[in-house]
C-alpha cells in the first residue's frame, strides 16, 4: 500500500488545481485519475476578471493566462441593438487545455496514478484509497473532485439533491465570417431578444485564431430547438437572434455544435471525517450565470491556501476539521452568489412579469448610457464579468 497525506481523486480544474497548489507547498500528494491528459471536453471555455483574481491566489495565474487568449473589445447588444463597447477583461480557452497547463505546474513530486478510484474508506486518522488495477492508497485526507460522477459518492452514503431539473442547456460551437478575414469585433455578448425564445445569451469570443461561441438556452433536451441548432446551426441561431446579422454579417458555424444540459444540484451527507469534496462534486452551478469557475477556484483556493495547512498541523483528520471548510465565510458566500445568479438570469432571460420585463429595459438603458459616455475621451474604461457585473478597472 502506498502512503500519501493527501489523496486528490479526479483530475479536472478542481483536482489539478489543488494537486498543484499542495505540491507547490511540499505537501506529499497523489493525484489520480484516468486520463494522463485531460481529454477535450465541453466546459469553462473563459476566464473573467473575478476569476482571474482567484487564479492570482492560486499561485497559477501566469502559467493559465499565457495559455488563454484576451479580448481587446467587448461588444454588448441587447434588444439587437449594438449598446455599448468596452475594454475586453476576459481570457478564452479551452477546458483541457486550461486542466493541462495546470497540470503542467504540479511539481515532479507529487504522484499521479492512472486509474479509475473504485472505492473510498474514510475515518478520523487515514483513509483507503481502492484503484482499479488492484493498487491500494492511504491518505490522511481524500479530497473529492471527482465531478458530476455519483458512483462513488453513493457507496460512501453521500446523497445529491437535484434543486433545479434541466436548470439550462450550454451550447458551444465555432463560427467564422463569410467573405472577409474577420468579424468586426474582437467579442460580443448578445442578449436574448424575447423571452419566448429562451435564450439567456450568446457570447462569442476568441480563443487562439478562432472565434468560439457559447449560447445558453433554457430548453429541455428532448425539445426539437436543439435538433435543429445541431442539424442547421447557422438558420436556427438568426431565427431567434435576427439582429445578429447586423453585428456579424454572414457566418457559418464550422464545426460539430456540442450540446451540455445542466441540473442545478447540491450533496448532502458529505460531512465526513478525513474527506472534503470540492467543485461540482459539492454543488452544481449554471454556465450561463458565468460562476462555475469561480466557485470552483475558490473552493480549492480556501481549502489549500486556508484549511489544509491547519489541519496537517495537528494528529487525525476529524469531522469537526472537514466543517470547517463547508462553513468558511468565503464559500458560503460565493456558493451562495452562485445560486442567486443561476435563478436571477433565468427570470431575467424568461419571466413575463411587468417586474422583470422593467429589470430587462432597466438593464437595456444601463447599457446604452454607458455607450454614450464612454464616447468621451474623459470616461475611463470598465470591466465586467461574464454575467455582466461592473467592477472597478485595475
Amino acid at each position: 500500500m502506498r502512503h500519501t497525506d493527501i489523496a486528490i481523486v479526479g483530475g479536472g480544474l478542481a483536482g489539478s488545481t489543488a494537486a498543484a497548489m499542495i505540491g507547490r507547498a511540499g505537501v506529499d500528494a497523489i493525484l489520480i485519475d484516468p486520463h494522463p491528459v485531460y481529454p477535450p471536453d465541453f466546459r469553462c471555455e473563459k476566464l473573467d476578471t473575478l476569476q482571474a483574481r482567484i487564479l492570482q491566489k492560486t499561485g497559477l495565474a501566469d502559467a493559465v493566462l499565457r495559455a488563454a487568449t484576451p479580448d481587446r473589445e467587448l461588444w454588448v447588444a441587447r434588444f439587437g441593438q449594438l449598446v455599448e463597447k468596452r475594454r475586453g477583461a476576459q481570457h478564452g480557452i479551452h477546458y483541457d487545455t486550461l486542466v493541462n497547463t495546470v497540470r503542467g505546474e504540479i511539481p515532479a513530486h507529487t504522484a499521479f496514478v492512472a486509474g479509475k478510484v473504485t472505492a473510498i474508506s474514510t475515518g478520523p486518522d487515514r483513509q483507503t484509497i481502492s484503484v482499479s488495477g488492484g493498487e491500494d492508497i492511504s491518505a490522511r485526507l481524500v479530497v473529492l473532485a471527482n465531478g458530476l460522477n455519483v458512483g462513488l459518492r453513493q457507496k460512501m452514503g453521500i446523497g445529491r439533491d437535484v434543486i433545479s431539473a434541466g436548470h439550462s442547456t450550454s451550447i458551444g460551437f465555432d463560427m467564422k465570417p463569410i467573405g472577409r478575414p474577420a468579424f468586426d469585433f474582437c467579442a460580443l455578448t448578445y442578449y436574448g431578444e424575447r423571452p419566448a425564445d429562451r435564450v439567456a445569451y450568446l457570447t462569442l469570443f476568441p480563443i487562439g485564431g478562432v472565434t468560439r461561441a457559447n449560447l445558453f438556452v433554457y430548453r429541455d433536451l428532448h425539445d426539437p430547438w436543439l435538433k435543429q441548432m445541431r442539424d442547421a446551426p447557422a438558420e436556427t441561431l438568426l431565427s431567434i437572434m435576427p439582429g445578429l446579422k447586423k453585428l456579424a454579417g454572414d457566418f457559418e458555424i464550422t464545426d460539430f455544435v456540442k450540446i451540455r444540459p445542466v441540473d442545478l444540484a447540491i450533496t448532502t451527507g458529505h460531512r465526513q471525517a478525513g474527506l472534503v469534496l470540492v467543485g461540482d462534486a459539492f454543488a452544481t452551478s449554471c454556465p450561463a450565470a458565468g460562476t462555475g469557475a469561480l466557485k470552483v477556484l475558490m473552493d480549492v483556493e480556501r481549502l489549500c491556501n486556508e484549511h489544509i495547512p491547519r489541519w496537517l498541523a495537528s494528529p487525525g483528520m476529524g469531522a469537526d476539521k472537514i466543517e470547517a471548510f463547508y462553513d468558511d465565510p468565503a464559500k458560503v458566500a460565493c456558493d451562495a452568489d452562485s445560486l442567486a445568479k443561476a435563478y436571477h438570469l433565468r427570470s431575467l432571460s424568461l419571466d413575463g412579469s411587468l417586474p422583470w420585463v422593467a429589470r430587462r429595459w432597466a438593464r437595456f438603458l444601463l447599457h446604452w448610457t454607458k455607450g454614450i459616455l464612454r464616447q468621451s475621451p474623459q470616461q475611463p474604461y470598465v470591466e465586467a464579468d461574464a454575467h455582466g457585473t461592473v467592477v472597478p478597472a485595475r
